[in-house]
């Protein structure tokens, strides 16, 4: 029996990793707000049930049946997102946390009434692919981290990182969201950038500039 615990986990496994995070134990015990016994239980349950594996050297990886319970609950989540801000209104800074409770709660009839009602789109109010890449696919992609952008060109904010809700209402405040045009300024000695959007000029630490994904435009 899958339960939301495992769907929690499944997700939060293929999330981090898209993140590029080396996915331990303890990053699953920051990632869902646990403590380290509790993810050496669900681990273990995990195994048990083959949907995780673990390599010699601690690192936690997916099971071809993981993944596809991971990828299953990420869909439900995608569509709980885009019907919370295109349905009911919400603003895209809440809705995050709401698909998170809400996720688990759809069965595949009202998944399939959800894509008829809102049609197939690969991006969420954030701008988060379905398919979950790795920072190094979206480099591919011709994607840099925000951080990275260079003095004196212009780029497009293609999407940002939906786990914080106060980075989010921080973003929506300066106006950064995806699909808006930014002007890279400069970038400064104490390790901020200085950037332009609309002509309002914003002043963004490193810690911020690296939750963003931008392309030139």
């Amino acid at each position: 029996m899958i339960t939301i615990s495992k769907e929690d986990y499944l997700k939060a496994i293929a999330e981090a990793e898209a993140e590029g995070q080396n996915v331990i134990p303890a990053t699953l015990a920051h990632w869902l707000s646990v403590t380290r016994p509790a993810v050496t239980f669900a681990l273990k349950r995990l195994k048990k049930d083959g949907l995780v594996s673990t390599k010699s050297d601690g690192r936690i990886s997916l099971t071809a049946q993981g993944r596809e319970i991971a990828e299953r609950t990420i869909v439900r989540h995608h569509l709980i997102e885009r019907m919370l801000s295109e349905v009911f209104g919400m603003q895209w800074y809440e809705i995050h946390d709401e698909a998170e409770r809400l996720e688990h709660a759809v069965s595949p009839a009202f998944e399939k009434k959800l894509v008829e009602k809102l049609g197939q789109k690969d991006t969420c109010p954030h701008g988060n692919d379905l398919a979950l890449r790795s920072p190094t696919q979206r480099r591919k992609r011709g994607l840099c981290l925000l951080s990275e952008a260079q003095q004196g060109l212009k780029y497009t904010v293609v999407s940002v990182y939906e786990r914080d809700r106060k980075l989010l209402e921080f973003f929506d405040a300066e106006g950064i969201r995806p699909g808006v045009r930014i002007a890279m300024e400069a970038r400064n000695y104490d390790g901020t950038i200085s950037f332009s959007v609309d002509r309002h000029e914003i002043r963004l630490g490193a810690a911020a500039a690296e939750k963003a994904w931008v392309r030139k435009s």
